[in-house]
Protein backbone atom coordinates (compact mmCIF):
# COMPACT_ATOMS: atom_id res chain seq x y z
CA UNK A 1 0.00 0.00 0.00
CA UNK A 2 2.51 2.31 0.80
CA UNK A 3 4.84 1.63 -2.13
CA UNK A 4 1.81 2.06 -4.80
CA UNK A 5 0.49 6.04 -2.78
CA UNK A 6 4.46 7.00 -3.26
CA UNK A 7 4.04 5.70 -6.98
CA UNK A 8 1.47 7.93 -7.53
CA UNK A 9 2.90 10.74 -5.05
CA UNK A 10 6.06 11.04 -7.21
CA UNK A 11 3.94 10.69 -10.82
CA UNK A 12 2.09 13.70 -9.38
CA UNK A 13 5.38 15.87 -8.55
CA UNK A 14 6.45 14.75 -12.31
CA UNK A 15 3.46 16.01 -13.77
CA UNK A 16 3.39 19.09 -11.68
CA UNK A 17 6.71 20.29 -12.67
CA UNK A 18 5.82 19.56 -16.34
CA UNK A 19 2.95 21.65 -15.83
CA UNK A 20 5.12 24.69 -14.69
CA UNK A 21 7.59 23.89 -17.53
CA UNK A 22 4.76 24.16 -19.78
CA UNK A 23 3.36 27.76 -18.29
CA UNK A 24 7.23 29.20 -18.47
CA UNK A 25 7.79 28.35 -22.02
CA UNK A 26 4.24 29.54 -23.33
CA UNK A 27 5.10 32.29 -20.97
CA UNK A 28 7.96 33.38 -23.17
CA UNK A 29 6.36 32.24 -26.59
CA UNK A 30 4.28 34.79 -26.15
CA UNK A 31 6.95 37.37 -27.29
CA UNK A 32 9.01 39.32 -24.95
CA UNK A 33 6.55 40.80 -22.10
CA UNK A 34 8.28 44.32 -22.30
CA UNK A 35 6.33 45.46 -25.52
CA UNK A 36 3.41 44.51 -22.78
CA UNK A 37 4.85 48.28 -21.44
CA UNK A 38 6.34 49.62 -24.27
CA UNK A 39 5.16 53.13 -25.37
CA UNK A 40 6.29 56.29 -27.90
CA UNK A 41 8.40 57.94 -24.85
CA UNK A 42 9.79 54.59 -23.59
CA UNK A 43 13.93 54.78 -23.74
CA UNK A 44 16.72 52.51 -24.34
CA UNK A 45 17.56 52.76 -20.90
CA UNK A 46 14.24 52.00 -19.69
CA UNK A 47 14.03 48.88 -22.11
CA UNK A 48 17.24 47.57 -20.87
CA UNK A 49 16.25 48.08 -17.01
CA UNK A 50 12.80 46.33 -17.56
CA UNK A 51 15.01 43.30 -19.09
CA UNK A 52 17.13 43.29 -15.78
CA UNK A 53 14.37 43.43 -13.85
CA UNK A 54 12.52 40.68 -15.45
CA UNK A 55 15.28 38.84 -15.47
CA UNK A 56 15.58 38.65 -19.27
CA UNK A 57 19.19 38.96 -18.91
CA UNK A 58 19.92 35.67 -17.63
CA UNK A 59 19.92 32.18 -19.58
CA UNK A 60 16.73 30.53 -20.32
CA UNK A 61 16.95 27.69 -17.60
CA UNK A 62 18.29 30.26 -15.02
CA UNK A 63 14.96 32.27 -15.51
CA UNK A 64 12.32 29.06 -15.15
CA UNK A 65 14.52 28.11 -11.73
CA UNK A 66 13.56 31.68 -10.54
CA UNK A 67 9.92 31.53 -11.82
CA UNK A 68 9.62 27.90 -10.44
CA UNK A 69 10.69 29.41 -6.92
CA UNK A 70 8.69 32.58 -7.03
CA UNK A 71 5.75 30.68 -7.77
CA UNK A 72 6.59 28.23 -5.20
CA UNK A 73 5.84 31.18 -2.83
CA UNK A 74 3.21 32.15 -4.92
CA UNK A 75 4.63 35.34 -6.11
CA UNK A 76 3.43 35.39 -9.59
CA UNK A 77 4.19 38.98 -9.95
CA UNK A 78 1.85 41.94 -10.47
CA UNK A 79 -1.51 41.74 -13.11
CA UNK A 80 -0.42 44.28 -15.92
CA UNK A 81 -3.92 45.63 -15.93
CA UNK A 82 -4.63 45.97 -12.04
CA UNK A 83 -1.30 46.57 -10.98
CA UNK A 84 -1.68 44.16 -8.20
CA UNK A 85 -0.36 41.14 -7.05
CA UNK A 86 -1.98 38.41 -9.44
CA UNK A 87 -1.97 35.51 -6.98
CA UNK A 88 -4.00 38.39 -4.66
CA UNK A 89 -6.81 38.72 -7.49
CA UNK A 90 -7.00 35.18 -8.08
CA UNK A 91 -7.33 33.94 -4.86
CA UNK A 92 -10.24 36.83 -4.57
CA UNK A 93 -11.82 35.28 -6.99
CA UNK A 94 -11.12 31.69 -6.16
CA UNK A 95 -14.30 31.32 -3.07
CA UNK A 96 -16.89 32.22 -5.67
CA UNK A 97 -15.53 28.99 -8.46
CA UNK A 98 -14.91 26.98 -5.73
CA UNK A 99 -18.54 26.84 -4.14
CA UNK A 100 -20.14 27.51 -7.57
CA UNK A 101 -18.37 23.91 -8.63
CA UNK A 102 -19.18 22.26 -5.25
CA UNK A 103 -22.38 22.75 -5.62
CA UNK A 104 -22.87 21.56 -9.10
CA UNK A 105 -20.82 18.67 -8.58
CA UNK A 106 -23.16 17.75 -5.76
CA UNK A 107 -26.47 18.40 -7.41
CA UNK A 108 -24.22 16.03 -10.86
CA UNK A 109 -23.89 13.19 -7.90
CA UNK A 110 -26.83 13.67 -5.93
CA UNK A 111 -28.91 13.46 -9.44
CA UNK A 112 -27.16 10.82 -11.87
CA UNK A 113 -25.76 8.24 -9.43
CA UNK A 114 -29.22 7.26 -7.96
CA UNK A 115 -30.42 7.84 -11.36
CA UNK A 116 -28.05 5.84 -12.58
CA UNK A 117 -28.32 2.76 -10.29
CA UNK A 118 -32.51 2.59 -10.86
CA UNK A 119 -32.18 2.81 -14.42
CA UNK A 120 -29.84 -0.02 -14.27
CA UNK A 121 -31.75 -1.77 -12.12
CA UNK A 122 -34.88 -1.31 -13.47
CA UNK A 123 -33.84 -1.54 -17.01
CA UNK A 124 -36.84 -0.98 -19.54
CA UNK A 125 -39.30 0.51 -16.79
CA UNK A 126 -40.50 3.99 -16.67
CA UNK A 127 -37.60 5.02 -14.63
CA UNK A 128 -34.77 3.98 -16.95
CA UNK A 129 -36.50 5.70 -19.95
CA UNK A 130 -36.97 9.12 -17.94
CA UNK A 131 -33.02 8.46 -16.77
CA UNK A 132 -32.30 8.31 -20.46
CA UNK A 133 -33.88 11.41 -21.30
CA UNK A 134 -32.53 13.04 -18.87
CA UNK A 135 -29.11 11.94 -19.96
CA UNK A 136 -29.79 12.95 -23.51
CA UNK A 137 -31.49 16.47 -22.63
CA UNK A 138 -28.21 17.07 -20.72
CA UNK A 139 -25.85 15.99 -23.06
CA UNK A 140 -27.44 17.88 -26.06
CA UNK A 141 -27.91 21.51 -24.56
CA UNK A 142 -25.28 23.87 -25.15
CA UNK A 143 -24.38 25.00 -21.55
CA UNK A 144 -24.71 28.87 -22.87
CA UNK A 145 -28.08 28.17 -24.06
CA UNK A 146 -29.56 26.19 -20.93
CA UNK A 147 -28.23 29.32 -19.14
CA UNK A 148 -30.00 31.62 -20.73
CA UNK A 149 -33.34 29.66 -21.14
CA UNK A 150 -33.43 29.46 -17.46
CA UNK A 151 -33.20 32.96 -16.92
CA UNK A 152 -35.78 33.75 -19.59
CA UNK A 153 -38.29 30.94 -17.71
CA UNK A 154 -37.30 31.30 -14.00
CA UNK A 155 -36.15 35.04 -13.51
CA UNK A 156 -37.47 36.89 -16.29
CA UNK A 157 -40.84 35.29 -16.85
CA UNK A 158 -41.65 33.91 -13.23
CA UNK A 159 -39.42 36.19 -11.50
CA UNK A 160 -38.99 33.21 -9.17
CA UNK A 161 -34.91 33.42 -9.05
CA UNK A 162 -32.17 36.07 -9.66
CA UNK A 163 -30.61 36.68 -13.13
CA UNK A 164 -27.10 36.20 -11.65
CA UNK A 165 -24.40 37.50 -9.65
CA UNK A 166 -23.30 35.86 -6.84
CA UNK A 167 -25.79 36.42 -3.47
CA UNK A 168 -27.66 33.88 -1.41
CA UNK A 169 -28.57 30.50 -1.53
CA UNK A 170 -31.44 31.21 -4.54
CA UNK A 171 -28.60 32.44 -6.95
CA UNK A 172 -26.85 29.16 -7.06
CA UNK A 173 -29.83 27.67 -8.32
CA UNK A 174 -29.88 28.58 -11.60
CA UNK A 175 -25.91 28.26 -12.11
CA UNK A 176 -25.60 25.08 -10.61
CA UNK A 177 -28.27 23.53 -12.95
CA UNK A 178 -26.52 24.94 -15.89
CA UNK A 179 -23.34 23.70 -15.17
CA UNK A 180 -24.09 20.61 -13.43
CA UNK A 181 -26.57 18.88 -16.00
CA UNK A 182 -24.15 18.13 -19.14
CA UNK A 183 -21.77 16.24 -16.49
CA UNK A 184 -24.97 14.97 -14.60
CA UNK A 185 -25.86 13.60 -17.94
CA UNK A 186 -22.51 11.80 -18.28
CA UNK A 187 -21.98 10.10 -15.10
CA UNK A 188 -25.55 8.80 -15.50
CA UNK A 189 -25.05 7.17 -18.86
CA UNK A 190 -21.24 6.09 -17.06
CA UNK A 191 -23.27 4.57 -13.85
CA UNK A 192 -25.43 2.84 -15.75
CA UNK A 193 -23.49 0.80 -18.32
CA UNK A 194 -21.14 0.19 -15.46
CA UNK A 195 -23.88 -1.05 -13.36
CA UNK A 196 -25.44 -3.47 -16.43
CA UNK A 197 -22.35 -4.85 -16.93
CA UNK A 198 -21.48 -5.63 -13.38
CA UNK A 199 -25.83 -6.99 -12.71
CA UNK A 200 -24.62 -9.62 -15.89
CA UNK A 201 -21.69 -10.79 -13.95
CA UNK A 202 -21.07 -14.56 -12.53
CA UNK A 203 -20.31 -13.63 -9.31
CA UNK A 204 -23.69 -11.65 -8.80
CA UNK A 205 -25.61 -14.53 -10.14
CA UNK A 206 -23.82 -16.70 -7.43
CA UNK A 207 -24.87 -14.59 -5.08
CA UNK A 208 -28.88 -14.45 -5.88
CA UNK A 209 -28.97 -18.12 -5.91
CA UNK A 210 -27.16 -18.58 -2.77
CA UNK A 211 -30.44 -16.19 -1.34
CA UNK A 212 -28.45 -12.89 -0.93
CA UNK A 213 -31.06 -10.10 -0.35
CA UNK A 214 -31.85 -7.48 -3.68
CA UNK A 215 -30.66 -5.21 -1.70
CA UNK A 216 -27.53 -6.18 -0.40
CA UNK A 217 -26.71 -7.70 -4.29
CA UNK A 218 -27.76 -4.19 -5.47
CA UNK A 219 -24.88 -2.29 -3.23
CA UNK A 220 -22.78 -4.32 -1.80
CA UNK A 221 -21.74 -6.49 -4.48
CA UNK A 222 -22.60 -4.66 -7.76
CA UNK A 223 -22.57 -0.97 -7.01
CA UNK A 224 -19.09 -1.32 -5.18
CA UNK A 225 -17.78 -3.11 -8.58
CA UNK A 226 -19.29 -0.51 -11.00
CA UNK A 227 -17.83 2.45 -8.60
CA UNK A 228 -14.42 2.70 -10.48
CA UNK A 229 -15.00 3.72 -13.62
CA UNK A 230 -17.57 6.09 -12.18
CA UNK A 231 -14.95 7.22 -9.57
CA UNK A 232 -12.31 8.29 -12.16
CA UNK A 233 -15.03 10.29 -13.94
CA UNK A 234 -16.10 11.98 -10.82
CA UNK A 235 -12.91 12.87 -10.13
CA UNK A 236 -12.36 14.72 -13.22
CA UNK A 237 -15.79 15.84 -13.57
CA UNK A 238 -14.92 17.51 -9.91
CA UNK A 239 -11.49 19.74 -11.41
CA UNK A 240 -13.15 20.62 -14.42
CA UNK A 241 -16.05 22.32 -12.36
CA UNK A 242 -13.50 24.74 -11.50
CA UNK A 243 -11.83 25.28 -14.70
CA UNK A 244 -15.13 24.81 -17.27
CA UNK A 245 -17.30 27.38 -15.18
CA UNK A 246 -16.10 30.25 -17.67
CA UNK A 247 -18.73 29.92 -20.03
CA UNK A 248 -21.61 29.91 -16.42
CA UNK A 249 -19.87 32.74 -14.90
CA UNK A 250 -19.95 35.01 -17.91
CA UNK A 251 -23.62 34.14 -18.58
CA UNK A 252 -24.63 34.42 -15.02
CA UNK A 253 -22.02 37.87 -14.33
CA UNK A 254 -20.48 35.60 -11.88
CA UNK A 255 -17.19 36.87 -9.78
CA UNK A 256 -14.94 33.71 -10.50
CA UNK A 257 -11.92 32.38 -12.15
CA UNK A 258 -13.45 32.15 -15.45
CA UNK A 259 -14.20 35.59 -15.53
CA UNK A 260 -11.23 36.73 -14.21
CA UNK A 261 -9.34 34.31 -16.76
CA UNK A 262 -11.49 35.88 -19.81
CA UNK A 263 -10.48 39.33 -18.98
CA UNK A 264 -6.88 38.41 -18.10
CA UNK A 265 -6.45 36.87 -21.74
CA UNK A 266 -8.34 39.82 -23.57
CA UNK A 267 -5.80 42.22 -21.75
CA UNK A 268 -2.75 39.43 -22.46
CA UNK A 269 -2.36 39.52 -18.38
CA UNK A 270 0.10 37.04 -18.19
CA UNK A 271 0.73 37.12 -14.92
CA UNK A 272 -2.63 36.42 -13.94
CA UNK A 273 -2.88 33.76 -16.58
CA UNK A 274 -0.19 31.87 -14.98
CA UNK A 275 -1.64 32.15 -12.03
CA UNK A 276 -4.83 30.90 -12.89
CA UNK A 277 -3.20 27.86 -15.13
CA UNK A 278 -1.18 27.04 -12.21
CA UNK A 279 -4.03 26.36 -10.09
CA UNK A 280 -6.58 24.59 -12.11
CA UNK A 281 -3.53 22.38 -12.68
CA UNK A 282 -2.72 21.89 -8.91
CA UNK A 283 -6.52 21.22 -8.61
CA UNK A 284 -6.28 18.45 -11.55
CA UNK A 285 -3.32 16.41 -9.67
CA UNK A 286 -4.98 16.64 -5.87
CA UNK A 287 -8.41 15.27 -7.59
CA UNK A 288 -6.24 12.49 -9.58
CA UNK A 289 -4.22 11.35 -6.52
CA UNK A 290 -7.11 11.31 -4.50
CA UNK A 291 -8.62 9.10 -7.01
CA UNK A 292 -5.56 6.79 -7.15
CA UNK A 293 -5.89 6.72 -3.35
CA UNK A 294 -9.67 5.78 -3.49
CA UNK A 295 -9.42 3.02 -5.99
CA UNK A 296 -6.79 0.75 -3.50
CA UNK A 297 -9.97 1.25 -0.61
CA UNK A 298 -12.10 0.35 -3.40
CA UNK A 299 -10.44 -2.27 -5.01
CA UNK A 300 -7.77 -3.72 -2.43
CA UNK A 301 -6.12 -5.69 -5.76
CA UNK A 302 -5.24 -2.56 -7.94
CA UNK A 303 -2.40 -1.59 -4.93
CA UNK A 304 -0.76 -4.90 -5.76
CA UNK A 305 -0.40 -4.22 -9.28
Amino acid sequence: MRRFLLQRLLFSTLMMLITTAFIFAMSRAAGDPRYLYLTEYTTGEQWEAWGRTMGLDRPLVVQYWEWLVDALRLDFGDSLQQRRPAVELVLERAPATLRLAGASFIFAMVVAIPLGVLSAVKRGSIWDYLGRIFALTGQAMPGFWLGIVLIMFFSVQLGLLPTGRQGGLNSYILPMITLGWYPAAGMLRLTRSSMLEVLDAEFVKLARAKGVSRRAVIWKHVFRNALITPLTYASLLLAGFVTGAVITETVFSWPGLGRLGVQAVNNNDFPVMAAIVLMTAVVYVVANLAVDMLYAVVDPRIRYQ
